[in-house]
């Protein structure tokens, strides 16, 4: 449901992305974002995608119609002036689907644009959030297509974000051509999470969430209870669920759970382990409730799962 707009542009011919570069032009927030889009678009053709490169002040003063803008900065950049990235907001809004990359996530959530909105923000630009920020509800993944917007943390997940875009537009076979131009093994998915953004955000302020989210992830094949992470981590059970319910917006179970599928899932696409291997290996003992649970959070059974890896 959330890529129903991005469903919608791929019946779009030629679908016209752009990119409004507001960065260093060797960052690789830039160029895992732009290479792999214009490759599809070399193999794709120019009947079928085109993209294109502005910079904030001509992309201010370009009328044309875009399908898809995102605005991309390097997370060391400067904002822009704010008449300025009034404008280029304006701009991006009278597409079909935008957002924003790297820095370009921050300029977008500080200007009230992505209020409402998942969004990705870059671990490092946490300690910059302000409170019209925080109206947008920050996530701690590589990259979130929420609707209409799209927000990635730039870096190397640009090269993961670009690509899932191929995917999600043209579908695998053209991602697979693209992979193997740029020797990428495998796509990290919009679930995986950037590794320091959680304690780059609450490490100070919440060191005990900190604490009770890396003794869930270091103990996947065999959990812990929650009266156990509790203890451990010197808090009250009922601390340790307000924690989570305040800051992760779930209970420690439920945060838990989706922590041993998601490692299930990366074990089921890049590993041969069998289904019951990654299931014991992810704290399932029984084979039925792992299905269940898997099918639960992403839709498909853990088979299926393994079958579109081998259909790559």
């Amino acid at each position: 449901m959330q890529q129903l707009e991005l469903s919608r542009l791929a019946q779009e011919a030629p679908l016209r992305v752009l990119l409004v570069h507001a960065g260093e032009p060797d960052s690789l927030t830039w160029s895992g974002l732009v290479q792999p889009l214009r490759l599809a678009a070399k193999v794709l053709g120019p009947e079928r995608l085109h993209v294109d490169v502005r910079t904030p002040d001509k992309f201010a003063a370009d009328q044309r119609h875009w399908h898809l803008v995102l605005l991309v900065a390097d997370e060391a950049e400067a904002g822009l002036r704010p008449a300025n990235l009034r404008m280029v907001i304006s701009r991006c809004r009278a597409a079909p689907c935008w957002g924003g990359v790297g820095a370009g996530v921050l300029w977008l959530a500080e200007a009230g644009a992505l209020n409402g909105a998942r969004a990705a923000l870059p671990w490092s630009l946490y300690p910059d959030v302000d409170m019209r920020a925080d109206q947008a509800l920050l996530s701690p993944h590589l990259y979130e297509i929420d609707g209409a917007r799209l927000t990635s943390c730039g870096g190397a997940a640009s090269i993961d974000f670009a690509l899932t875009l191929v995917d999600l537009l043209f579908g695998a076979t053209v991602q697979a051509q693209v992979k193997e131009i740029l020797c990428v093994d495998r796509v990290r998915g919009p679930d995986e999470r950037q590794r320091v953004a959680l304690q780059a955000r609450f490490g100070v302020l919440q060191p005990k969430l900190t604490e009770a989210v890396t003794l869930m992830e270091a103990n996947i094949e065999e959990p812990l209870s929650t009266d156990d992470i509790a203890q451990l981590a010197g808090v009250s059970r009922r601390q340790l669920e307000r924690l989570f319910k305040q800051y992760l917006g779930s209970l420690p179970s439920r945060y838990y759970l989706e922590l041993r599928l998601q490692r299930a899932r990366q074990l089921l696409r890049d590993t041969n382990y069998s289904i019951v291997q990654v299931g014991l290996m992810c704290g399932f003992s029984s084979g039925s409730h792992f299905s269940t649970a898997f099918g639960a959070l992403f839709g498909n059974t853990p088979r299926e799962e393994r079958q579109r890896k081998l259909s790559q």
